[in-house]
């Protein structure tokens, strides 16, 4: 079970050879259970694995060979963390359901919904915690949108129709992600920061996945290597806007952003 009672932090692992920032860092089955291992010892409630790059221009690969990527770590992960929550991230419905049979508590799609018709169905039918995230087009054509008049308005309008089309289908176990820097332009990304509470009000906890992203380089010079403190600044600003879940990398920095504001707000 999720418990909203205080922030929570979700871990990435990734499993990809080309991921924006560790992608093939951790390529054999025991140095992604050390990397899992360490994020669970720091502080991690939710791992987070995710087999297929959804960077900027990443190529779109099968269901069969995302599936392939995992279908070895994620029992593995599952039987060494039996007491941690587990997420995979995927659009296939396909590698949701053989997740699902492997252990996978929650499941989280960059699409949301939109690029496998089948997955509200097979979600719903799973009834497991499913994040929904906001992107228009996908990871090859996201980078052509143009900016939004009212980002936070056609998120809002767009994530509220689909949690009215999962309810409809007897579906309520949901997390928004506003899909930061995916199709999103600088501005954008900074007014859907801080427009966090208005996607609260649909009435789902949100998840912020800033985690290293260029949102923060092309605003004070780092990169994906040299962003964890400007990193921490976005996870201060999006647990005091209203966030329930943190995406990360780094997780002793994310642990202690969340006592940090937590204190703060209870003071």
């Amino acid at each position: 079970m999720m418990d909203f009672g205080q922030p929570l932090l979700m871990a990435i692992i990734n499993v990809t050879p080309d991921s924006f920032y560790d992608g093939g860092k951790y390529s054999e089955p025991d140095d992604i259970l050390r990397d899992a291992e360490e994020k669970v010892r720091l502080g991690a409630h939710i791992l987070d694995i995710g087999a297929a790059s959804s960077r900027p221009n990443a190529a779109l690969i099968s269901a069969d060979e995302e599936w392939q990527r995992l279908k070895t770590i994620l029992p593995l992960i599952r039987k060494r963390f039996p007491d941690t929550l587990i997420s995979v991230d995927t659009w296939h419905a396909g590698v949701a359901e053989k997740s699902v049979a492997e252990g996978a508590d929650i499941i989280n799609d960059i699409s949301g919904g939109d690029l496998d018709p089948d997955m509200f169905s097979t979600i719903t039918r799973l009834n497991l915690p499913y994040i929904m995230m906001h992107m228009d087009g996908n990871p090859q054509t996201m980078t052509h949108n143009a900016p939004y008049e009212d980002v936070v308005k056609s998120v809002r309008a767009k994530m509220a129709g689909k949690t009215k089309q999962l309810e409809s289908l007897g579906f309520n176990k949901i997390i928004i992600d506003p899909g930061f820097s995916f199709g999103k332009s600088l501005e954008n990304n900074y007014q859907l920061l801080k427009g966090m509470e208005e996607l609260r009000d649909i009435g789902y906890p949100v998840l912020a996945g800033v985690s290293r992203k260029s949102m923060i380089n092309k605003v004070i010079g780092t990169n994906p290597v040299t962003a964890l403190n400007g990193t921490t600044v976005l996870h201060t600003i999006a647990l005091l806007n209203g966030a329930s879940i943190l995406r990360v990398h780094d997780v002793t920095e994310a642990v202690q952003a969340i006592a940090l504001t937590g204190f703060y707000k209870n003071a």
